[in-house]
């Protein structure tokens, strides 16, 4: 019989619905039961598209022996870490701190009042590498709670007290990072720097979407060139090594080795929507095909194997298929020859390094695309018959809960690459999804972390999901000049002031009327996304730009300056931190275009204001006279022809009429407008 979570909406909560073991979601009745029992919590979390929760599932959580024992000796709780961030964040922070590392499927004991008292990730069947099964484990937590349950206990709160101590206090009153510090921390990234491979540090790599677009705002504000060349080698590897899906778009989760050859096959929604923002901005500075190429195929990807009935995005592809991981995705040449002939099939294999030997496992392998074909025509056939054949396949499992702030990501990177590619298709799905996220997700003024198949879950937003989705609502207005997306931004922001701020500069993770953990918890580090600070400093140094307001941009330069030494000793951690530091040192450019809504002088404008590569450039267009905007007001036309007018902290230079002039004036390459 199916457990407690086939009540969930969670997709991940619903892969453990036939389990043996008696789940409970994360509740207070669930800790309640705990304490009636006189019994531990095993708290277990992870995601939907996490290849060893999967493992863990299959030889543990399946097994009826291992439930009966987690059944008698604990309360048992599976969380969706997507769903909860919150309560993720605060006990992988325990289990970093007690092992050293962190990672999932995450597995946690702690007292009825959730206090933990052991902590880990993965554990197997059987004792291996210097582990104990997971049985061994269970046996051994539930000896040490009936033989020493007080020390137990107390070794919990010590836990959460220790803790509280090593957190240090945001820097109240601090300087966000200027142009001395930011120059810095370029310096810092280049020693850091794979020079052969591209990216950061070693194996396994991440892909480093927040620091390319710091490199990327840095090169716009300085004309720096060696943050240019960080990205453009990194950007390139990437996209012609393994981690990006040659033939289906979009870019997996991260590369096993050094090389970006053989990736970690899920596929998540927001390291796609962080990328695809990216490599359109790396077009918007130097024309790169390759870069075009990929955000087009990007976005492309995530309208097609992302997008909901909803017209929201999903949250993730997995990784495995049939029960193997990267089992869609990898070739072999005899498979080549099959789905192509002999001819094509050879070809493909040279073009795509398919060899007998293989790059992954038992002889397949991952398609990457080293240099571009000499024949156009003839690859972009085969590409298409490829991923016809790929599509008989059994593909991976969809992940389909809508999570706010990733959508407000998928949002910002859609709007500006349908503008600047050309593209109305993805600005019309941005325009889509804020819709669902502002008809579902926001009720009663305050945002709803997920909802899955039009139905908005119970969970509330975290900072990330107020931060993403206004940064997202902010790049869309600046697309469509519809005031309404500026005006939701601002509700959003407001709700920002009032519910998370910490009294000391920076913001909490959660607001102030949240569910009570036995922390709050509050990383100003950049991660796999932006954290929830960084995020909401650079929505509110944006709306600021829009509407003059000193008491956002206040709070922006406020949030920026709790980040203190870490920006320039930690560079890699706090990219997007830095990003919007950039934009700060950049003013950021104001730029109000006036004019007709249907007159191409004034459409010709608007395109340059959006190619400029000034960081963080604010763009508003309208009629004159509007009034809805701060930065349109008495901008007037000039001699009867639409203006563009180019201001800092709404000081404006003179108008211009031409695009040149504009491009000029705001760092757009002049080929830009030209092509449009």
């Amino acid at each position: 019989m199916p457990n407690r979570l086939a009540q969930s909406t969670s997709p991940y909560l619903l892969q453990h619905q036939d389990n043996p073991v008696d789940w409970w979601e994360w509740s207070p009745e669930a800790f309640a039961e705990a304490a009636r029992r006189g019994v531990p919590v095993l708290l277990s979390v992870g995601y939907s598209a996490c290849h060893w929760c999967h493992v863990m599932a299959h030889e543990s959580f399946e097994d009826s022996e291992v439930a009966r024992l987690m059944n008698d000796l604990f309360v048992n709780i599976k969380v969706d870490r997507e769903e909860r961030p919150d309560v993720d964040a605060v006990y992988m922070e325990a289990t970093v701190a007690m092992t050293g590392h962190g990672g999932w499927p995450m597995t946690v004991f702690a007292t009825p009042a959730g206090e933990p008292f052991f902590c880990g990730t993965y554990f197997p069947p059987d004792p291996r590498h210097g582990m104990p099964s997971f049985t061994q484990l269970l046996l051994s937590v539930d000896r040490a709670w009936h033989e020493r349950r007080d020390q137990v206990e107390a070794a919990g709160a010590d836990v959460v007290r220790r803790l509280g101590e090593r957190t240090p206090a945001p820097a109240a009153g601090g300087v966000p990072p200027g142009k001395e510090s930011l120059a810095t921390a370029v310096e810092g990234l280049r020693r850091d720097y794979d020079e052969t491979y591209g990216g950061f540090g070693r194996a396994p790599k991440f892909p480093p979407s927040m620091t390319m677009e710091q490199l990327l705002r840095h090169h716009g504000r300085t004309g720096a060139t060696n943050a240019l060349d960080m990205v453009e080698h990194t950007g390139e590897a990437m996209a012609r090594g393994g981690m990006y899906d040659q033939l289906g778009g979009g870019f997996a989760r991260y590369s096993v080795d050094d090389r970006w050859v053989v990736p970690h096959f899920e596929k998540m929604l927001y390291d796609n929507a962080l990328l695809l923002r990216v490599y359109t901005h790396w077009f918007r500075s130097t024309g790169s095909a390759l870069a075009r190429r990929v955000a087009e195929e990007t976005a492309d990807w995530m309208l097609r194997d992302l997008r909901t009935p909803q017209r929201g995005f999903a949250s993730a592809l997995d990784a495995d298929s049939e029960g193997e991981e990267g089992r869609y995705y990898v070739w072999t040449p005899a498979q080549l020859r099959e789905a192509l002939g002999e001819s094509d099939g050879a070809w493909a294999a040279d073009l795509f390094a398919v060899t007998e030997r293989g790059t992954f496992e038992h002889g397949a392998s991952v398609l990457q695309l080293l240099h571009d074909p000499d024949d156009a025509a003839r690859y972009a056939d085969l590409r298409s018959r490829l991923l016809s054949t790929r599509e008989q396949r059994v593909p991976p499992a969809r992940d389909d809960k809508v999570v706010a702030g990733w959508n407000g990501l998928a949002i910002a990177g859609l709007a500006e690459a349908g503008a600047l590619l050309g593209r109305s298709d993805f600005t019309a799905a941005a325009v889509a999804a804020a819709d669902l996220l502002l008809d579902l997700h926001l009720v009663d003024g305050r945002l709803r972390r997920t909802s899955r198949e039009g139905v908005c879950g119970a969970h509330a937003g975290v900072l990330e999901d107020y931060g993403d989705v206004a940064e997202g609502l902010l790049a869309l207005y600046a697309v469509t000049g519809e005031a309404r997306w500026l005006t939701a931004a601002g509700g959003l922001l407001d709700a920002v002031l009032e519910h998370f701020a910490d009294g000391r500069g920076g913001f909490y993770d959660t607001a102030d009327d949240a569910e009570r953990l036995v922390r709050r918890p509050q990383d100003p580090t950049d991660n796999a996304t932006p954290a929830g600070q960084s995020a909401a400093a650079g929505a509110l140094l944006g709306y600021a730009a829009y509407t003059g307001s000193g008491r956002h941009r206040e709070a922006a330069v406020r949030a920026l300056g709790t980040a203190g030494e870490l920006a320039t000793r930690h560079p890699r951690f706090l990219g997007w931190t830095l990003a919007v530091a950039e934009a700060m040192a950049a003013g950021p450019l104001e730029i109000a275009v006036v004019g007709g809504q249907d007159d191409v002088a004034t459409s010709a404008l608007h395109h340059v204001a959006l190619s400029a590569t000034s960081p963080g450039a604010a763009v508003a267009v309208g009629e004159p006279g509007a009034t809805q905007v701060p930065l349109l007001r008495d901008r007037p036309l000039v001699d009867g022809r639409p203006a563009a007018y180019v201001c800092r902290h709404f000081a404006c230079t003179a108008p211009v009429t031409g695009p040149a002039e504009l491009a000029a004036l705001v760092g757009a390459r002049a080929e830009g407008f030209r092509s449009q």
